[in-house]
C-alpha cells in the first residue's frame, strides 16, 4: 500500500559518494520505479495507472515531450515517467487541515522535496493580506479576489500569466485568449528559460522554430550529435530511438562536458538481453569545455567548406543564402583558439569531421546545455549551418532536432502563449473571436521579474509550474514575488512558489493529465503536441483527487467570465462545458489545426505540417534557409575560477524532486554537491568530500553565495563544474542572458570557491 509523506525534512549534509555508472536504465531503473510508484500509489493503482501512460487511449506522461512511436510497448514509460506519474496520482493528500498546521513561515523553510512529497492539493486556498497562512476559500470567492485585482490595475500591462509546459492545448489557447481580450501580452512561459534560443535560432535560419526530424528519421539516420543533452535522465525513452538507430547502423557522437551514463550503454528494459547487456552508444564522445560548442561547429564548418566535393551545392544553390558570408566568416576559423575554447584535442575533432563527411543523413539534437549560454542563439545557428552545407535539412533521416523539455512546452507556444506573437496570429484571433487583440510586445520571464521588482507588474497568475523554482537570481526574484499585490497559482502539488507570496495569494487546485475530467457535456480529453509536432489526445482514468477540483479550460473560463464580464462576447461557459467547442476555434485561427476535432479523434494523433521538413520550403525572409556568420564566443574565466553550469538530479524533473539521489552520478542523499574535475581541485585546494560555499561572479559586482556544498572529484571537462539546480539559481545573475533569446546563461556561471 501507498506510504505517508514525511513529517520532517530529511537531512542532507553528509551525501555519499560512489563512482558513477557506464550504464543506464535495466533492472536498476525497474526496481526504483517500482519502490517510488508503490509508495505514492500502493500495488494496484500503480498497474491500473502506468498500463495507460502514453497509450492511444489513455494519457500523455506529465514528464518529457519525447514522442511515441505508432506500434506501443506495453510498458511505454521510463523510469522518471513513471516518477512523474506517480507523484501526480498519490494517494497523499493536502487538505485545508495541513495549511491550519503549517504557516507560511513553516512552509519557506521546507525543502522543495518536502513540499512536493506532500500530495495533491485538495481545495482552494487563500493567503489574505497578513495572514499567517493559507485558508480554504469558495471557488467564486477566489475568481472574485482574481477580478478586483485585475480591474484594479492601471493597465493590462500590469499583470503577468505565466505558462508552464504541462498545460494542454485547450487550456493553452483559452489563457492567452483571456490574457489578449484583457489587454496584454505579459504571456511569459517556460520556454523562455530552456528553448527559446532554438527558437530564436530556427526561426532565423530555417523559418520555424520547431525541430525538422520525426521518429523515424532517428532511425533512418547515418550520424546522430547529441550536444549539450542527457538523455539517459532528462529523455530517457530517446535511447531506445538511438539504440534503434545503432542496430540500422548509425554513429552517434556526443558533445558534453559530462560524461553520461546514458550515452555511454543503454540497458533497455523492454528486453532481455538489453537489462543483460546492453548497448554501447557512443562511437565518439567529445569532453567539451563548457560554452565552446559554437567554436566546435564553426571548425567543422570551415573543414567541411575546405573538403572538395563535402557541401551540397545543388542544394546551397537552390535553397540557401548567405553562404558566401559564412565561407568568409568559417576561413577565419583558428585551430589554436578553437583547441583552447572547447578543450578537445587535434585527432578528436579530426575524428568527428571524418564522421560527419562519412555521412549523408545527419540529425544534431541538443538541449539545455547549448540554449543556456550567452551566445547560444549564435551557436544553434552554427550547427544549422552544418546540416545546411551537407543537405540535410528537409531529407529523410536528417535534420534539427531540438528535444523539448516539458510534456506540451512546444504546444502551448503553438497555441499563442507568447509574448512575441506574429501579427498574423494576432489578426486571425481577432476575426474569430472579433476583439482587439493588443500589439505591443510583452514581457518574458526575465522582463517579467524585473517589472515586479520594478513595480510595473503587480499581479501574477501562473498556469502550472513553480515560477519561483524555476527562474535565476533567487533573491532577486522572491523579493520582486513579494512586491505584487496578488499571486495565482494553478498547481497539483505544493512547490516552493505556494511560499514566496505576493500581498494576496490564491492556490487554484486543478486536475492532472491522470484525472477523470467531465464537463457538463461528458468526458472530456484534452491534447498535447510533442517535441516532434505530432498532436494527440490524452485521456486521464482516475477520479480526481478531490470533487473540489477544477480543470484548466475551467479556471480559465471562470475566471474569464469574472474579470470580462459581459462585456466579453467570448463563449466561455460553452468552452467550459465542452472541450470540442475551444478545438474548433482553434482550427480556424492556428494553422495546421483544420479539422481538429476529427483528427484529434484518431488513435494516432497527426502530425502539424513543417515546411522545411515536407517540401524544403524556408518561410524566412529571404524565402530560403539562411547561413549566418556571427562571431565565435566562449566563456573567458580568470584565473583561479571554474565555470560553472547547473543541471538536473536523476531524482529530479525540472524543478520537481522525487528523491536526494542521483544514481548514475554515485551520489546518494543528498543535493548540494559540487562536481570538479581532480585536477583543477588540487590546483584550488579543493579537497574530496570538503564543503565550500560557490559564490558567483558578475558584471555589477553583486556577490551571489549558495552555502556548503560537498566537493566531489568527477570526470567533468577542465575548468568547468556542475551543481543541481533549484539549489544553485541564486548564483545565475538576472541580466546574464542569451543575446536575442534572453534565456537566462545558467551553464555558463563564473563562480568561486570559499571556505564554509
Amino acid at each position: 500500500m501507498a506510504t505517508k509523506p514525511p513529517t520532517g525534512d530529511p537531512v542532507q549534509d553528509a551525501p555519499q559518494v560512489t563512482p558513477p555508472k557506464h550504464a543506464a536504465a535495466g533492472l536498476p531503473a525497474i526496481g526504483h520505479t517500482l519502490r517510488i510508484a508503490q509508495q505514492q500509489m500502493g500495488v494496484a493503482r500503480t498497474a491500473r495507472t502506468l498500463l495507460k501512460v502514453n497509450q492511444k487511449d489513455g494519457f500523455d506522461c506529465p514528464g518529457c515531450a519525447w514522442p511515441e512511436g505508432d506500434k506501443r510497448h506495453t510498458a511505454e514509460f521510463c523510469e522518471n515517467g513513471a516518477k512523474a506519474v506517480a507523484e501526480e496520482a498519490t494517494l497523499r493528500r493536502v487538505t485545508p487541515d495541513f495549511f491550519a498546521e503549517h504557516p507560511l513561515a513553516d512552509l519557506a523553510g521546507r525543502s522543495g522535496y518536502w513540499l512536493g512529497q506532500q500530495g495533491r492539493i485538495t481545495e482552494p486556498m487563500y493567503l489574505p493580506e497578513g495572514a499567517d497562512r493559507y485558508q480554504a476559500i469558495p471557488w467564486e470567492r477566489a475568481f472574485e479576489i482574481i477580478a478586483e485585482e485585475l480591474r484594479a490595475l492601471g493597465s493590462p500591462d500590469e499583470a503577468l500569466f505565466y505558462t508552464s509546459g504541462r498545460t494542454s492545448n485547450e487550456a493553452a489557447f483559452l489563457f492567452q485568449l483571456f490574457a489578449r481580450e484583457f489587454g496584454t501580452n505579459n504571456l511569459p512561459d517556460c520556454s523562455n528559460m530552456c528553448h527559446e534560443s532554438s527558437g530564436s535560432a530556427l526561426n532565423e535560419t530555417i523559418g520555424i522554430g520547431k525541430g525538422s526530424v520525426n521518429l523515424e528519421d532517428l532511425h533512418q539516420a547515418d550520424l546522430i550529435i547529441v550536444a549539450g543533452q542527457n538523455p539517459g535522465t532528462n529523455h530517457p525513452r530517446m535511447l531506445s530511438a538511438l539504440e534503434q538507430a545503432k542496430s540500422a547502423g548509425a554513429k552517434i557522437i556526443s558533445v558534453n562536458p559530462l560524461p553520461e551514463a546514458g550515452m555511454e550503454r543503454f540497458k533497455n528494459p523492454q528486453t532481455p538481453v538489453g537489462m543483460l547487456k546492453g548497448t554501447a552508444l557512443n562511437d565518439l564522445f567529445l569532453q567539451i569545455r563548457i560554452g565552446g560548442d559554437q567554436a566546435l561547429f564553426r571548425l567543422l564548418n570551415k573543414l567541411v567548406i575546405e573538403t572538395g566535393g563535402a557541401t551540397d551545392e545543388e542544394f546551397i544553390r537552390e535553397h540557401t543564402h548567405g553562404y558566401e558570408e559564412l565561407a568568409a566568416a568559417a576561413a577565419e576559423a583558428d585551430w589554436d583558439e578553437t583547441l583552447t575554447a572547447t578543450g578537445l584535442t587535434r585527432p578528436e575533432i579530426e575524428q568527428a569531421l571524418a564522421m560527419v563527411l562519412a555521412s549523408r543523413r545527419t540529425i544534431v539534437c541538443w538541449a539545455m546545455g547549448l540554449t543556456q549560454h550567452k551566445h547560444s542563439v549564435a551557436t544553434i545557428r552554427e550547427v544549422v549551418n552544418l546540416l545546411l552545407l551537407r543537405g540535410n535539412i528537409g531529407r529523410p533521416g536528417a535534420g534539427v532536432c531540438p528535444v523539448r523539455g516539458h510534456s506540451n512546452v512546444q504546444g502551448d507556444r503553438t497555441m499563442g502563449i507568447f509574448e512575441r506573437p506574429a501579427p498574423a496570429f494576432l489578426d486571425a484571433l481577432d476575426r474569430e473571436f472579433g476583439i482587439t487583440s493588443p500589439r505591443g510586445h510583452g514581457y518574458d520571464v526575465v522582463r517579467s521579474i524585473e517589472a515586479l521588482r520594478d513595480g510595473k507588474a503587480k499581479v501574477l497568475f501562473a498556469m502550472g509550474g513553480n515560477f519561483v523554482g524555476a527562474t535565476p537570481d533567487t533573491d532577486v526574484t522572491e523579493a520582486a514575488i513579494r512586491r505584487a499585490s496578488l499571486t495565482v497559482h494553478v498547481s497539483t502539488k505544493l512547490n516552493r512558489s505556494h511560499a514566496v507570496t505576493g500581498r494576496r495569494a490564491l492556490i487554484l487546485p486543478t486536475l492532472g493529465r491522470t484525472d477523470k475530467d467531465v464537463q457538463a457535456s461528458g468526458k472530456q480529453f484534452v491534447t498535447v503536441e510533442d517535441s516532434m509536432g505530432m498532436v494527440h489526445a490524452s485521456r486521464g482514468n482516475l477520479a480526481p483527487a478531490s470533487p473540489h477540483l477544477l480543470s484548466e479550460p475551467a479556471i480559465v473560463a471562470r475566471m474569464a467570465r469574472a474579470v470580462l464580464g459581459d462585456a466579453s462576447g467570448t463563449p466561455w461557459e460553452e468552452f467550459e462545458k465542452d472541450y470540442a467547442a475551444i478545438r474548433d476555434r482553434i482550427s480556424r485561427v492556428v494553422p495546421g489545426f483544420e479539422d481538429f476535432n476529427a483528427r484529434a479523434s484518431r488513435p494516432e494523433g497527426f502530425r502539424l505540417p513543417h515546411g522545411p521538413r515536407d517540401e524544403r520550403r524556408f518561410p524566412t525572409k529571404t524565402g530560403k534557409a539562411n547561413f549566418t556568420a556571427a562571431p565565435v564566443e566562449y566563456p573567458r574565466v580568470p584565473e583561479g575560477r571554474l565555470l560553472l553550469q547547473t543541471l538536473r538530479s536523476h531524482d529530479q524533473y525540472n524543478t520537481t524532486i522525487y528523491g536526494l539521489d542521483d544514481r548514475y552520478r554515485g551520489i546518494t542523499g543528498g543535493r548540494r554537491v559540487v562536481m570538479v574535475n581532480p585536477e583543477d581541485a588540487a590546483e584550488l585546494g579543493l579537497a574530496d568530500g570538503s564543503y565550500t560555499d560557490l559564490v558567483s561572479e558578475w558584471k555589477d559586482g553583486v556577490e551571489r553565495r549558495a552555502p556548503g556544498f560537498r566537493v566531489v572529484h568527477y570526470p567533468t571537462a577542465r575548468g568547468c563544474a556542475a551543481a543541481y539546480y533549484p539549489e544553485t539559481n541564486v548564483l545565475v545573475p538576472l541580466d546574464s542572458t542569451a543575446d536575442t533569446s534572453n534565456t537566462p546563461a545558467s551553464k555558463s556561471v563564473v563562480v568561486r570557491f570559499e571556505p564554509a
